[in-house]
């Protein structure tokens, strides 16, 4: 079927200006046109459906460039999350290592459209045999042994990492994760292997004892978590994931480190994307609450100076041209009625320094290069995905507005907001609720 969505306020996500008067025709699951209203007449089959959008704002598809939806598994919440974040806008999302048996079906399903979900691209991760002692691995490996499954393995220098990629690539993963544990040379060799094999890297800013900068010599296609680049400035060599040096929080809060200039530069040049995940420590602050107690009170003081680093640090390597793209590393909670990214996309704004229409590039492009997608979403142009968002209002003047969402396209098939209701979501307490007690009891 062919529709054409006529009348609208577009910002495409190419870096062009706002046009109005636009239609973007689609064909299928693919764009065939984006022209102006009285040029694209012409092409509009004539046995199209025509959908008058009146001037309403179209802008891209939203991609969230860093989520967990099955650490642990479990299937009806991370159904329950992707809902909503579909009806919500992200067409896309990245899952940044989790039990890839269950990510692997979630996604083979959004992809057919057995759910309503955002596409979504995945990693299996790599990293130092001692890191496997955390025990979110062992949530992710149940039933096998973590670090010798192909979605989660423990490299060291006698590794076949020929064999060890192409066991990665096996699991239909996107890219490959190098987490932590590991020195600079092996993650230089890990990317060059996959990169031979066809295969993107996705890394953390420091893998310990790999340091930020080894980790973006190495040739990696992303980093993530903005916070972890101080350690570039270490005053004492790294040595693993667990033992971190200390951060001199004071040195970094104007965001001009003249060490992190060097880092950022380097990035820019190698493209390399910065998955910022910048809001993730004032969510941890304001979740810790007060600090009744102890623990609370040491983790929210530690969430806070984390946080105004994040927002030094993102703000600075924007500045500095670094690839910024929005990822949220937010644990799935589908009570919330609106996509976690939208607090990102809000804090970049109101924390970082950038502009609507910078930080919607931050969810819309660069997320797509952050998965090696850019050449079928993150704009709206002729022959990429039918991936797009119709808004009441415009969110170039308040990010806020994304709120205003009237409809969601993805691949070609229209998602109303006014259809996400909150039965669905009572479904899913009943469902997760049951769940919940049958583990306990177990």
């Amino acid at each position: 079927m062919v529709v054409a969505y006529r009348g609208a306020t577009l910002l495409d996500g190419t870096g062009a200006p706002v046009r109005a008067g636009v239609t973007i025709v689609v064909d299928e699951h693919k764009i065939r046109l984006v022209a102006a209203d009285a040029d694209a007449d012409a092409d509009v089959p004539v046995d199209a459906e025509v959908v008058e959008l009146g001037g309403a704002f179209v802008v891209p598809g939203l991609i969230d460039s860093h989520q967990h939806i099955a650490t642990p598994p479990d299937r009806a919440l991370a159904e329950a999350t992707l809902r909503r974040d579909l009806y919500g806008g992200v067409t896309a999302t990245r899952d940044m290592a989790d039990d890839l048996r269950q990510v692997a079906d979630l996604a083979r399903a959004a992809l057919v459209g057995e759910i309503a979900a955002p596409d979504i691209h995945y990693a299996a991760l790599m990293a130092g045999p001692s890191f496997f002692e955390d025990p979110r691995t062992w949530q992710v490996s149940q039933g096998a042994t973590p670090g010798a499954v192909p979605w989660m393995q423990a490299i060291t220098e006698e590794t076949d990492l020929p064999l060890a990629v192409a066991m990665a690539r096996g699991t239909s993963a996107t890219a490959i994760k190098i987490y932590a544990n590991l020195p600079g040379g092996l993650v230089a060799a890990i990317t060059a292997e996959a990169h031979r094999q066809g295969i993107a890297v996705w890394a953390h800013g420091a893998v310990f004892p790999a340091t930020p900068g080894e980790v973006v010599a190495s040739g990696v296609d992303s980093v993530s978590h903005v916070q972890l680049l101080v350690h570039e400035a270490a005053q004492q060599p790294l040595t693993t994931y667990q033992q971190k040096p200390p951060i001199d929080y004071a040195r970094f809060a104007a965001g001009d480190d003249a060490c992190l200039a060097e880092l950022f530069e380097e990035m820019r040049r190698r493209g390399t994307v910065l998955d910022a995940t910048a809001s993730l420590w004032a969510r941890i602050a304001r979740e810790a609450g007060d600090g009744a107690g102890v623990e609370d009170h040491e983790t929210r003081e530690r969430a806070v100076a984390n946080d105004g680093l994040s927002a030094a640090l993102t703000a600075q390597a924007f500045r500095a041209g670094v690839t910024v793209s929005a990822g949220t590393d937010c644990d799935p909670d589908p009570e919330q009625p609106w996509p976690p990214l939208f607090e990102e996309l809000e804090y970049l704004v109101e924390r970082c320094g950038l502009t609507p229409e910078q930080a919607l590039r931050s969810a819309t492009y660069a997320g797509a290069v952050s998965m090696g997608a850019e050449a079928r979403m993150g704009t709206i142009e002729a022959g990429k995905l039918a991936n797009f968002l119709v808004l009441a209002e415009d969110p170039t003047r308040d990010i806020r507005q994304l709120r205003s969402l009237r409809f969601v396209v993805k691949r070609g098939k229209r998602y109303d907001r006014a259809e996400y209701r909150a039965e669905h979501r009572v479904e899913y307490r009943a469902d997760h609720s049951e769940h919940l007690n049958g583990e306990a009891s177990a």
